[in-house]
């Protein structure tokens, strides 16, 4: 992968991101950040609400990767604390 396409995906990352971060904020009081991204690898932090909740691992995975898949298939998406 070029250099640029790299750059156009964590455009797009990004604003997918700040997109789902505004959703899970106004409806359950957490977030999701971008932290790195590396071509192939989403390093995401959770914060908020979403900090030592028992469906953190469920909002990571189910709602974080699973939209990110649905754009991004090959995408894999990893918490970073």
């Amino acid at each position: 992968m070029v250099m640029s396409e790299t750059t156009d995906r964590e455009t797009q990352l990004r604003g997918l991101l700040d997109k789902i971060s505004a959703y899970i904020e106004q409806f359950h009081g957490g977030s999701v950040e971008f932290v790195s991204f590396d071509g192939r690898k989403l390093g995401v932090r959770l914060g908020g609400a979403c900090l030592n909740c028992p469906l953190l691992p469920s909002t990571l995975h189910g709602w974080v990767e699973g939209t990110i898949h649905q754009f991004f298939p090959d995408v894999e998406v990893v918490e970073v604390k």
